[in-house]
């Protein structure tokens, strides 16, 4: 099973109609944001990492178990924003990234679920500014917005987050 880490944050008063908005850091950490119907944010990471025994697929399985559980217990999603990486350090981080946006493209095309990629830079300069922030200012550029993320997984979903509503999903 998945591990989680929830961090429920008001952004506001609730605003019952509001849709329903998830960001996502891929990775074998996954972070994770979302904007419930009635306002409220809650955010947090959840591990994909495979035990021993499992085989290759199971992590991509578990990622698609937790999307399904998630789009029951916030209700339907109206939108997916995911940090879009072009370049990896690493050969093995290559391969689960793409394994997990695939899974998830697949997932939202089924569930008939906007999705949308954001740069890096895009996340990073709204965030802090500069588009090459480290792990440790997106960090406290959450802190600043007043959400306490548990690491830089999470601060990053948090920055999808309200990158997708302060500007609308990239439209302002």
């Amino acid at each position: 099973m998945a591990h989680a880490s929830l961090t429920p944050t008001a952004m506001s008063a609730p605003c019952p109609g509001l849709p329903v908005l998830l960001a996502l850091d891929l990775g074998t950490t996954t972070g994770w944001a979302l904007q419930a119907a009635d306002g409220l944010i809650t955010s947090g990471t959840v591990s994909f990492r495979p035990s021993r025994y499992d085989g290759g697929g199971m992590r991509y399985l578990r990622f698609r178990g937790w999307l399904e559980q998630l789009a029951h217990d916030a209700g339907a999603i109206t939108a997916i924003h995911f940090e879009e990486v072009r370049r990896h350090v690493g050969t093995d981080a290559a391969h689960v990234y793409g394994g997990l946006m695939a899974t998830l493209t697949l997932w939202a095309e089924n569930a008939g679920v906007a999705y949308q990629g954001v740069p890096v830079g895009t996340i990073k300069r709204h965030a802090t500014g500069k588009g090459n922030a480290n792990k440790d200012a997106m960090m406290a550029a959450a802190r600043a917005r007043g959400f306490s993320p548990a690491d830089d997984n999470e601060a990053d979903a948090i920055a999808i987050l309200l990158w997708a509503l302060e500007t609308r999903g990239g439209v302002q």
